[in-house]
């Protein structure tokens, strides 16, 4: 989620769930090493639990990226093998390093060496015209002795020729069986299931075969879908969702990020799908979308845009 899952993001999103695990978007490494770190790597604690998903094919480099997110606060480093754009392709790291699983692994080791938190990965099921049975597999058993402590599966294919990366989002056909097979095969190890997952509900189905559901384009373009998560999660009914509570703290939270020289676009731009499907949901989106960005823009603007939603009836799984 490049350019999407920001601190901004990732405290809006944390404000609908206490119990989601969030992830960053993918920092490379070289850029953790030697970038301005605070802005790269810098979150609100209120984000916790928030993982710190990084890039890179370099294993000394990957640890001691590892480290410096560590030293972060993050409660988890995931390793990115799964991105299909053509930026990462060329910096030699995500999806295409499906191809080479020994790199991989000694990149987890050195991870691991460096860390005493959890170390993660993050895939495909197989690149271009690999078998995804045997991808898929000799990846998962050269992660798992290499120390990694889960597997996220994006259970469709990346095509690195041939297709862009919005198209390898869509394209590809889902096989959700093939990451359930690999989750039979390793019945004490962590899987995790990603791809193509439109709800709450839809992931919590996927719970009976895998140990994690990890929504990306839904809980961003329809967050209002997260304010069901923790019931589902805890097997309870929903309740309402105090959206006008909801409001404030964004507003605040918008004030601060301000007053430090930020713009309030920063902060809204994120939060434009709240309100998917309910009365008053276009005229939000246009307020933000259009006031939002303008120079000298405050609060006021969000709190305008939720004047217009008609929240009457709604409960948390109409959100």
């Amino acid at each position: 989620m490049m350019d999407w899952t920001d601190r901004h993001c990732r405290f809006f999103h944390r404000q609908l769930t206490a119990r989601a695990l969030l992830y960053t978007e993918m920092v490379v490494a070289d850029a953790a090493i030697h970038g301005v770190r605070e802005r790269l790597l810098g979150f609100d604690a209120a984000e916790q639990p928030v993982a710190l998903q990084l890039g890179g094919s370099e294993p000394a480099k990957l640890a001691e990226a590892a480290r410096i997110g560590e030293g972060f606060g993050y409660g988890e480093i995931n390793l990115n093998v799964g991105c299909p754009s053509d930026r990462v392709q060329s910096g030699t790291f995500g999806a295409c390093l499906m191809l080479t699983p020994a790199l991989v692994a000694d990149c987890v080791g050195a991870m691991k060496a460096a860390v005493s938190v959890p170390v993660t990965v993050k895939c495909r099921i197989g690149v271009d015209d690999q078998d995804p049975e045997a991808a898929l597999d000799t990846l998962a058993d050269m992660v798992f002795a290499a120390g990694a402590d889960a597997l996220w599966v994006h259970a469709r294919k990346a095509w690195l020729q041939g297709l862009s990366p919005k198209e390898n989002r869509d394209i590809p056909p889902l096989d959700y069986e093939r990451v359930y097979r690999l989750k039979s095969r390793y019945p004490d190890r962590f899987i995790g299931i990603n791809g193509g997952i439109p709800t709450i509900e839809a992931a919590i189905d996927h719970l009976r075969h895998v140990d994690g559901a990890m929504l990306g384009r839904a809980a961003y373009h329809t967050p209002g879908i997260l304010c069901g998560a923790d019931a589902l999660l805890d097997g309870r009914p929903a309740a309402d969702f105090d959206f006008a509570a909801l409001i404030d703290t964004m507003a605040d939270y918008a004030a601060a990020h301000i007053a430090r020289g930020g713009r309030l676009s920063h902060v809204t731009r994120h939060m434009v799908g709240l309100f998917h499907g309910l009365p008053g949901a276009r005229r939000w989106r246009q307020i933000l979308s259009e006031e939002g960005p303008k120079p000298g823009a405050g609060p006021d603007v969000l709190k305008a845009a939720f004047a217009a939603v008609d929240l009457s009836g709604t409960t948390v799984a109409a959100a």
